[in-house]
């Protein structure tokens, strides 16, 4: 079964020539960023540990990745599937929408560059609608829900009290749905998913769909936006 992103971006292709569709700014298909205020409580810096990992699922992985590749204090970013068995953990079975899996992507950051609390501003800011239950964009499906994978109890308490601090703050149209689930595991996707964005920027979906969270990444937090992103493929970086 064709996933809706790849049904999506056939269907442009058919109705629009690419050379044409790279002259149509992207902000007209995407959501706009939302300015949204950092977390009220965040973690402490750690007096020697330079590594630390989150797990973000934000809809496509595609441009999650792509976004935090640009964050400065960034190492890495994965994109790959969280919150089901290690067994069901390829692209064909996830897309199914049966196997408890998000699309989601691991983040290893140093936290004396940048705090976990930060990460998740730019993850509500930038990175996807988290008032959208189990979709983003042309993406439908649990697959592509909205959920932070907490890797300790600070990271959970922080991600719990900063869903909260959004909802009562009134930035976003709708409730947040984003939920803080238990981590089980996270699984790297296949080879051709790992930096999507990066190697296929006119990629209709991308162009639409991503490009804008990157440079709402650039205007929302340009302390924390790098030109050049930090790949999986070190060969290309």
């Amino acid at each position: 079964m064709t996933s809706p992103r790849k049904f999506w971006s056939i269907a442009l292709l058919t109705i629009v020539p690419l050379g044409s569709l790279l002259f149509v700014p992207p902000s007209v298909f995407a959501d706009a960023p939302v300015p949204v205020p950092p977390p009220a409580v965040d973690e402490p810096v750690p007096a020697t540990a330079t590594t630390e990992t989150a797990v973000f699922a934000g809809g496509c992985f595609w441009g999650v990745q792509g976004v935090f590749q640009h964050v400065a204090g960034v190492t890495s970013a994965v994109s790959g599937y969280s919150g089901g068995a290690q067994s069901t953990a390829q692209y064909r079975a996830v897309e199914t929408g049966n196997t408890g899996h998000a699309e989601s992507v691991e983040i290893t950051y140093d936290p004396h560059k940048i705090s976990y609390g930060r990460l998740l501003q730019i993850f509500f800011s930038v990175a996807h609608d988290p008032t959208e239950l189990n979709r983003q964009g042309p993406d439908v499906g649990t697959q592509y829900r909205s959920a932070i994978f907490a890797q300790t109890p600070e990271q959970q308490q922080v991600a719990a009290a900063y869903i909260s601090q959004l909802d009562k703050s009134g930035q976003f149209r709708a409730p947040v749905v984003t939920k803080v689930e238990p981590f089980k595991g996270f699984y790297p996707a296949e080879a051709y998913h790992q930096d999507f964005l990066a190697q296929n920027p006119t990629y209709p979906y991308i162009a639409i769909n991503d490009l804008p969270k990157v440079r709402g990444l650039a205007k929302q937090f340009p302390d924390f936006y790098r030109d050049k992103p930090v790949l999986v493929n070190a060969a290309t970086n």
